[in-house]
Order: C-alpha cells, then sequence, then structure tokens
C-alpha cells in the first residue's frame, strides 16, 4: 500500500507531503491545478527517464520520495538484491541540477533496473490514454490467466520456456560451430595425415641430413680413406712402418734408463690407439656402399620434411609437431561438438515434453475460465452502460512455443447488437475503451493480489447513471485493494473513503501546487463543486449529501 508521497522541487510544487490510506483514496482539483505533475513525480519512482527541466530551482535537487506499507512476500526480493527489508519501505528519486539522477530503496543506492523491478510490484498507474494494453497480447494473457488461477504454473513455466530457449541457443551455437570446422574439415585431415605420414616423434633431421650427404659422396669419401690407410700401412715408407722403429728406439732408450719409461709408456699407448684407428678406416672404407634406392629415399624423406616446413611456415620438426597435435586437437573437438549436440538435443527434448505438459495445462484453465470472464465482464460493461456489449477470448493453437505456452490469444469487441465480434484495437471506441479496462481492472482485482492502482481520470467522457455504476465499481474494487483515482466526477469523489484536492497557489509572488486531505465538511464542499461549477448553490449542497450517503 501506498502510505505516504513526498514531493520537492519538482515543476510547480515547492515542497508537498500528503498521506494516504486503504481503501478508495479520491484526488479532485481543477483543470490545470497539477494533479499530472504528481503523476509524473510517480512516476519517476517507476523508473522512468528523469528530465532536468522538471526541477523548480536549478540550486537544488529534486527529490520524490514514495513510502508502501509491504508484507513478508517481498523479503526475497530485497535479499536477492542485498537490500534492507522494511515494512515500511520507502523509494526515492533525485534529479541532480547537472541532469544526473539517483535511486535509492530505503537510503541503499540501487540502479534504475532494480528501483523498477520492484515499483512495478507496488504501484500500477493508469490513465485514460493507457488503454492501449488492451489491445497487447502479453496483457491479454496476464488478464486471464489471473482469473484461471494460473499465476504459479505460468511463473514456472515462463522460467522452463527461457530454460528452453537458453538451450536452443546453445545447441544453434554449437551446430554453427561445427559447420564452420566443417567447412575446412576435409583439407585439415589432409593436411594431419600429411604430418603422420612423416611420423614426426621418431623423425631426426639431422641424422637423415647426414646420411643423405654421405650417400651423395660416398666416391669421395672411398678414394680418401683408402688413401690414408695406404698411406698409413705403405712398406718401407708408411708411416705405421716408420712408428715401428720409433718404438723400438725409444723402448731400448727406456731399458737403458728408467726416466724414460713414461714417455716409452705413452708412445706405446698412442701407438695401439693409432692401429685401431688406422684398421678403423680401413673398415669404413670397405664396409662403404653406395645405394641408389638409399640415396632416393633419404632424399625424398628431406624433400617431404623441407615441403612440410615451407607450408605450415615452421623452421623445425619440433614445430611441425605442434601443428600435427593442434589439428589433431581441433578435431577431437569436432567429436566433443557432435556428442554436446546429442547432449543438448536430449535436454531440449526433455524440456519440450515439460513445456508441452504444461502448456496443456494452462490452455484447459484458460478455456475453463473464459466463460465466467466474459459472463462477469458484460454485466459489468451493462451496469457501465454498455448494455448491448459482447466480448470474447479466441484462443489459437499454434506450432512453436511462446512465452505463454503454445497459444496465441486475440481479444474480440463490439459494443452493438447485430455486429460480428472484431478484434478490441478495431472495434473500440475511445469512450468505451476506459470502460472495458476498468472493467477488466475490476475483474483483476478480485482474482489476483494487484498492487496500488491509479486510476487518472479513466471516468473522463461519462455522466448521469454510468458515473454513479463507475463510482460503484471502484468502490466494489477498493475493498480488495489501495484504489487511488483522480477524477471530475461528483459520483466518483462521493464514494471515496478519504478525499485530497490539489490547488495552485501564489506563495511570494510565485505559482505553487500542492495537495490538501479533506475534512467531511470540505469534502461535501468539493461534491456540490464538482456537480454545480464555481458557485456552490443550495441544490447542489444538498444533491452532494444524497450522493454521500
Amino acid at each position: 500500500m501506498l502510505s505516504r508521497i513526498f514531493i520537492q522541487n519538482f515543476a510547480l510544487i515547492d515542497s508537498l507531503e500528503i498521506t494516504l490510506n486503504k481503501g478508495l483514496q479520491v484526488i479532485t482539483g481543477e483543470t490545470g491545478a497539477g494533479k499530472s505533475i504528481i503523476l509524473g513525480a510517480l512516476r519517476l519512482i517507476l523508473g522512468e527517464r528523469a528530465d532536468v527541466k522538471s526541477i523548480q530551482s536549478t540550486d537544488t535537487k529534486s527529490v520524490v520520495e514514495a513510502e508502501f506499507i509491504i508484507t513478508e512476500n517481498f523479503k526475497t526480493f530485497f535479499d536477492e538484491n542485498d537490500l534492507d527489508f522494511e515494512i515500511n519501505t520507502v523509494i526515492r528519486r533525485e534529479i541532480l541540477p547537472t541532469g544526473k539522477s539517483r535511486a535509492f530503496i530505503n537510503d541503499v543506492p540501487v540502479t534504475l533496473e532494480i528501483l523498477k523491478k520492484l515499483s512495478e510490484k507496488l504501484i500500477d498507474i493508469h490513465s485514460q490514454f493507457e488503454t492501449s494494453n488492451l489491445f497487447d497480447e502479453e496483457y491479454q494473457f496476464k488478464m486471464i490467466d489471473g482469473l484461471s488461477k494460473n499465476k504459479t504454473l505460468i511463473t514456472k513455466y515462463q522460467q522452463d520456456f527461457s530454460d528452453y530457449k537458453k538451450l536452443v541457443k546453445e545447441i544453434e551455437h554449437y551446430k554453427n560451430q561445427l559447420s564452420d570446422g566443417n567447412k575446412e574439415s576435409d583439407y585439415k585431415i589432409f593436411l594431419l595425415e600429411e604430418l603422420l605420414e612423416v611420423n614426426l616423434d621418431l623423425f631426426d633431421l639431422e641424422d637423415v641430413q647426414s646420411r643423405l650427404s654421405q650417400q651423395e659422396n660416398a666416391e669421395t669419401i672411398i678414394e680418401n680413406l683408402s688413401l690414408i690407410f695406404n698411406k698409413m700401412d705403405a712398406e718401407e715408407i708408411g708411416v705405421l712402418d716408420s712408428l715401428l722403429d720409433v718404438k723400438s728406439k725409444l723402448s731400448k732408450v727406456a731399458s737403458l734408463s728408467h726416466q724414460y719409461s713414461k714417455l716409452n709408456q705413452r708412445l706405446e699407448e698412442q701407438f695401439v690407439e693409432f692401429k685401431d684407428l688406422l684398421f678403423d678406416l680401413q673398415n669404413e672404407a670397405e664396409k662403404m656402399e653406395t645405394s641408389p634406392e638409399a640415396l632416393s629415399e633419404l632424399s625424398l624423406q628431406l624433400n617431404k620434411i623441407n615441403s612440410l616446413f615451407l607450408k605450415h611456415k615452421v623452421n623445425s620438426v619440433q614445430e611441425l609437431i605442434e601443428v600435427r597435435d593442434e589439428i589433431q586437437n581441433e578435431q577431437t573437438g569436432f567429436a566433443e561438438l557432435e556428442f554436446l549436440i546429442n547432449q543438448t538435443e536430449q535436454k531440449i527434448a526433455l524440456a519440450a515434453e515439460g513445456l508441452e505438459k504444461a502448456s496443456t495445462e494452462l490452455s484447459t484453465n484458460r478455456k475453463k475460465s473464459i466463460p465466467g470472464f466474459i459472463k462477469k465482464t458484460e454485466k459489468l460493461l451493462n451496469q457501465l452502460g454498455l448494455e448491448k456489449a459482447k466480448i470474447e477470448v479466441q484462443l489459437t493453437d499454434v506450432e512453436n512455443f511462446n512465452s505463454f505456452g503454445k497459444e496465441n490469444i486475440q481479444l474480440l469487441f463490439q459494443a452493438n447488437s447485430g455486429f460480428p465480434l472484431k478484434p478490441i484495437q478495431t472495434a473500440i471506441s475511445g469512450g468505451e475503451r476506459s470502460r472495458v479496462m476498468l472493467s477488466i481492472k475490476k475483474l483483476m482485482a478480485e482474482n489476483s493480489e494487484l498492487p496500488t492502482l491509479i486510476l487518472d481520470e479513466i471516468d473522463t467522457g461519462v455522466s448521469g447513471k454510468v458515473a454513479e455504476e463507475i463510482g460503484n465499481v471502484m468502490k466494489e474494487m477498493s475493498a480488495n485493494m489501495q484504489l487511488i483515482v483522480i477524477s471530475h466526477l461528483a459520483q466518483v469523489a462521493a464514494k471515496g473513503n478519504d478525499n485530497y484536492k490539489v490547488i495552485k497557489r501564489e506563495v511570494s509572488g510565485k505559482t505553487q501546487s500542492t495537495i490538501i486531505s479533506l475534512n467531511q465538511e470540505e469534502k461535501l464542499q468539493e461534491i456540490a463543486q464538482l456537480l454545480s461549477g464555481s458557485k456552490i448553490t443550495e441544490a447542489a449542497i444538498s444533491q452532494a449529501k444524497e450522493l454521500m450517503k
């Protein structure tokens, strides 16, 4: 319930504070007195855009506060948004002279999004120019679901539908990834086969290069090894014979003097090593063979590895291994994507099964409640002067799930007998809209927990018996909710549990708007004025008393 409004430095309002109560709260006032200014300030509480032009004095900030009495049902919202829960909760907007605005809930700074989410649960402002809700499919579903006791079911369905849409989006993402990958997949597989064919983990580039060089230069190697051996082992003039002679002479010297023994030993060791080297050279020369097949194979291996270096723009075998592993991982990734797609398809099928069941239940409940909705609405319309009005709710099955199940909704209307029902947006006139909307709001108030409802001159353009009935409907509505009505009708004002008047006056040479609470005598005078105009007659006073009874 909206219990207090405080407005400071906003348009024509210097400072205004009013306390509101339960039931029907009626606000009256002459045209231009400032009723729309108060509503404009309250719309800031609903998160609407702040305009620096609304600041009366640019020396200080503009402040709008609305205090609500709320229930424990809102505690979850406060906990989820890390806010202090208070039974008397204050929502405040501030507009700074710079044009920036700030929002607070119980003095805690919040984003406009959070403020809007809370305020929309607490207050609903409806003006004579805002009957376009009647044409909105979402509003029509909300209207019927409220009467169908679908509140819990539709909340659960919409959460499941949101999860379902995420899964659909997810699988589209996976499929796009797989499609993009498959476009290059064949080429990548070809590259991978090329790399696997070389057996890179065992490939020794230096060894291949060395063996290839050996095959390419085999004759030169054999020739030089043979020449070396021949020079070393030639009789009489060979190095080996000369060393044997040197060895023999040093051995003789060592036998004559012990101090030459170490030199003799060193020469002995080097001679043995030299002989081994000589025979190794001989063996290498003898086993050295030229092989055209080996030469061709080694050339092929080196050409292939060099070709891979060039193709993948790398310079080492290790870099080729990294390229190979990357491609292999991509191929594994495709397999994982296929697994994820399959897994997500199963989740989607399961989710669709649940949505199908919930959609059927929602539709069944709606169809059961529609006859009652039609009967009650037409009765209210008859009460409000539309005796011939007919209304219908058309549900049409659709192939795909939407936010409200698996069907579309259309409200059909006709104000006059003998004519076919048509979609309400094409069949309803301006004078009929407010009464249809009031009837629907009345039914919704009876069947669901609506927030504080503010009706701004929704009764414009009616008089007499219809005005009286509108007042009765509003009075009945206020039994289930707090209803704040801005009206010019005496019949409505007379029904108010509490009455207020917006007035405009001059203070220190400046025009200011404010609102005052009316006592019973002031209420009587206000109703009489609504009946007779600026000059209040005895007849108007008498009629006002009758209305107040």
